[in-house]
């Protein structure tokens, strides 16, 4: 599928991505989300470079505008002046459930699905003694979930009904997501440290 005309190209949303935000760790989620994102676009044979710029650029404001009264309203605000679509920038407000935009596209519902699942996944991979996303299964993502102390900002919830929003069982969604990171795996710093110490 051709990439959407009407949005800018990979390389600009990158540089609107590192403008404003430099943490290395929300530019890990922004590459985890793109990633999981394309895949769902490849799966239901929508625009791949729609889907992937949601993913990278849903959390672009975060750092630089934290609050609930600003994230992603700010950002939103951003893309408005700078010429992105209505339809684009109501993804990215759908993302975030505060925000009472209604997810009703398979973008919006997608964007939902993967964001606070690939934060949990790639927690998971944290605590591996390998350190690689590739290794995380479904079932220790599942018992992982049920402990409050373990990456206690993810909202398990979200990650339930986000899943349950696009139709795909939770495990399977997991395993799902855990691919598309794993083809990334270089991208994130998690492509494992086999025969290091731990």
């Amino acid at each position: 599928m051709e990439p959407n005309t009407e949005l800018p190209s990979r390389d600009d949303a990158l540089a609107l991505l590192h403008e404003y935000t430099e943490k290395a760790g929300l530019l890990q989620h922004a590459l985890a989300v793109e990633a999981a994102m394309r895949a769902h676009a490849r799966r239901l044979g929508a625009d791949e470079h729609a889907f992937g710029l949601a993913g990278l650029l849903h959390d672009f404001d975060y750092e630089r505008y934290p609050s609930l009264d600003d994230h992603p309203f700010r950002g939103a605000e951003i893309l408005e002046a700078r010429g992105w679509p209505a339809w684009f920038r109501k993804a990215i407000l759908s993302h975030a459930p505060h925000t009472g935009v209604p997810r009703e596209t398979d973008l919006e519902k997608c964007l939902f699905a993967t964001d606070e699942l690939c934060g949990f996944l790639v927690a998971c991979a944290y605590v591996r003694p390998d350190r690689a996303i590739g290794s995380v299964k479904a079932s220790s993502v599942r018992k992982k979930m049920k402990s409050k102390a373990f990456a206690r900002s993810v909202n398990r919830e979200d990650i339930v009904e986000g899943a349950a929003g696009i139709g795909m069982d939770l495990g399977d969604h997991v395993t799902f997501v855990v691919g598309a990171l794993a083809g990334v795996a270089d991208d994130l710093g998690l492509a494992g440290v086999q025969g290091e110490p731990t």
